[in-house]
């Protein structure tokens, strides 16, 4: 959701443009940059892609320049245009301003900005930040943007360049995160670390409410109250030579083929002597030992996931999970206290509507364990404890290998709440051992992958499709349809399939295909009659099922299977199934799978 690049120091242009290429995963619909250049501004922005802004600065690519923002914008307030892409300027064209985030009370601050004679060119809420800014200038940035940031309701972060200041860039973090870094001889910000990580790999990630100046060698932080604050620096180890494409066409089937070695990463550490080892929430094992009910919430992929964890655990042991939508559960008036565990699940750790959601339970005195794949992450400061799932790097818009260990992460979880419990059995240990083998497993189980892509190019032409399961196949089902629809634009919903007779099945028919999630477990006779059941209505049906279902093959059009394993974990096997499906319909269609339309990678705003 948006991208923020500021460089400070000996930089060229190329490499503030570069820094704006590294965050295009994030997902927007314009671009731009601002610049000094001779002690005045200079700004380019347009509507499409970073390679069209990168032509359009062509002649000046490789100068060199001392200080500069760039930005992609997703349009949340106005149309997706030359004239509403970032930066924006003051009236006297003297500061601009890069912004992620939804300024709520834009329209008051506008009306009360344009009666004192503040001219207006966007239809953003971002355009008000520089004219307040403009407002409290009096020859102090810091004080101006602390001074305008205490108006802002909404979330934002925001970078700010002044011509009176040519070696400091001014900014501030609410709800949408922001990161240093400084070498001592060149400075920067961004959205994340990837367009940082070619300067340093020490990062400071900026806390809710921080107002801060960067120079080529210092930074300092402060609140609101012009407080000083100390942030701890993180080290990143991993480089961005690590999240490049490796010869794959696209990150999105990269990441999926690295599925396998993202789980041993996730495993790793974490299965001793037979059991499993979370020293991360040691001290909030007797608080799970005595909970009956746990909560979690996610957003997207992640709440399938988390539906994926409900199914497991309450199948598994006596304990209730209520496994919520984020969006909705922020709005709520839960019951619960401090004898209360949430469990809140994000890839990216930035969901706005997941860390509300914390933000009520902690309220409340729960206590909550967050599962996220950033380092640093607004999610990890503000929970209780984190569980990581070390799957490095996901560039593509759309979830692969953070669902898949996401799964993982949550069975492992599971697992050592059932031993705290004192309900471990042969089928747990059973469980245990199958998630060791998994990733030889997942590897099988890609090289099924030209299989894949024939029976998808088979399915391309078709605008709809019904994604079926049952049990632990439910949420794969929803995974499924929502991989379909997010990158190939074909429309896609998923029931669990007892439910088809209720309505769904009215729209079955030739030109409505299914796809059945239908491996070998206690409910496979019933999937069976419920597929037989859209034969009927002349449905063409694709089943996903495992090696030890011999008679599906005989009542479907298509079949693909996995691995034969237990029950329980089928859900990781059938991921990187239904991830090449729709990759390679969208591929087929001449859809950018990495960079699908209308979509971010990190929902920071509601």
């Amino acid at each position: 959701m948006c991208g923020i690049v500021g460089l400070v120091g000996d930089v060229t242009l190329s490499d503030l443009v570069e820094g704006l290429e590294r965050l295009e995963y994030r997902g927007y619909d314009s671009a731009g940059v601002a610049f000094l250049k001779n002690s005045s501004l200079f700004i380019e922005k347009n509507k499409g892609k970073v390679e069209t802004l990168k032509s359009k600065l062509a002649e000046m690519i490789g100068e060199r320049i001392t200080i500069g923002i760039a930005h992609t914008r997703w349009a949340t307030h106005g149309e997706p245009n030359d004239i509403n892409a970032h930066p924006h300027t003051d009236c006297q064209n003297k500061l601009c301003v890069v912004h992620n985030g939804i300024i709520e009370n834009f329209k008051e601050l506008r009306k009360r900005l344009e009666e004192v004679g503040h001219k207006f060119v966007s239809d953003t809420d971002t355009e008000v930040i520089p004219h307040l800014i403009e407002e409290y200038y009096d020859g102090d940035l810091l004080d101006a943007v602390r001074k305008a940031v205490k108006l802002l309701q909404g979330s934002f972060a925001i970078a700010v360049i002044h011509v009176d200041h040519p070696n400091t860039i001014v900014g501030a973090r609410k709800g949408s995160p922001l990161i240093l870094t400084t070498n001592g001889e060149i400075a920067g910000l961004a959205s994340d670390v990837t367009p940082l990580l070619k300067y340093s790999r020490d990062m400071v990630f900026l806390e809710d409410g921080d107002i801060f100046y960067i120079t080529v060698d210092r930074f300092e932080i402060f609140d609101v109250l012009g407080r000083k604050k100390e942030r701890k620096i993180v080290r990143i180890d991993w480089s961005y030579e690590t999240a490049q494409k490796f010869g794959y066409k696209h990150y999105m089937l990269k990441e999926i083929f690295e599925e396998p070695s993202c789980v041993t990463a996730t495993l790793t550490g974490r299965i001793r002597s037979g059991k499993v080892n979370l020293p991360e929430i040691e001290d909030l094992q007797d608080l799970l030992k005595k909970a009956n009910n746990l909560k979690v919430v996610a957003c997207g992929t992640s709440s399938y996931a988390a539906l994926s964890f409900k199914y497991f655990l309450e199948n598994m042991s006596n304990v209730s999970v209520d496994a919520e939508v984020s969006s909705e559960f922020r709005y709520k008036k839960p019951n619960f206290d401090s004898d209360t565990v949430v469990i809140a699940v994000s890839q990216s750790g930035e969901t706005a509507d997941t860390l509300e959601s914390i933000r009520l339970a902690k309220s409340k005195g729960a206590k909550i364990i967050a599962i996220t794949n950033v380092v640093g992450s607004t999610l990890m400061r503000e929970a209780d404890r984190t569980l990581l799932l070390n799957a490095g790097p996901e560039m593509s818009v759309a979830a692969t290998k953070s669902y898949v260990t996401q799964l993982v992460l949550l069975h492992l979880l599971g697992l050592k709440v059932i031993e705290l419990k004192d309900q471990w059995n042969q089928e747990c240990a059973k469980i245990l051992d199958s998630l060791l083998r998994l990733p030889e497993v997942l590897d099988a189980v890609l090289n099924r992958s030209e299989l894949v892509k024939e029976i998808s190019l088979k399915y391309k032409d078709f605008q709809h499709f019904m994604y079926i399961g049952r049990g632990y196949s439910y949420p794969t089902a929803l995974e499924g349809a929502l991989k379909l629809k997010e990158i190939s634009y074909i429309h896609a919903t998923a029931y669990p399939a007892g439910e088809l007779k209720h309505g769904p099945i009215a729209l079955l028919g030739p030109e409505f295909p299914v796809f059945a999630i239908v491996p070998m477990d206690k409910l496979y006779s019933k999937m069976k009659n419920n597929i037989i059941e859209c034969k009927a209505r002349k449905a063409k049906v694709i089943a996903l099922t495992s090696d030890d279902c011999d008679d599906v093959h005989d009542i479907v059009d298509d079949t693909i299977s996995v691995n034969s394993f237990p029950e329980q974990l089928y859900p990781i096997l059938m991921g990187p199934i239904i991830q090449l499906f729709a990759y390679y319909i969208a591929d087929a269609l001449g859809h950018d799978p990495d960079k699908p339309r209308n979509l971010a990678k990190s929902v920071t705003v509601e």
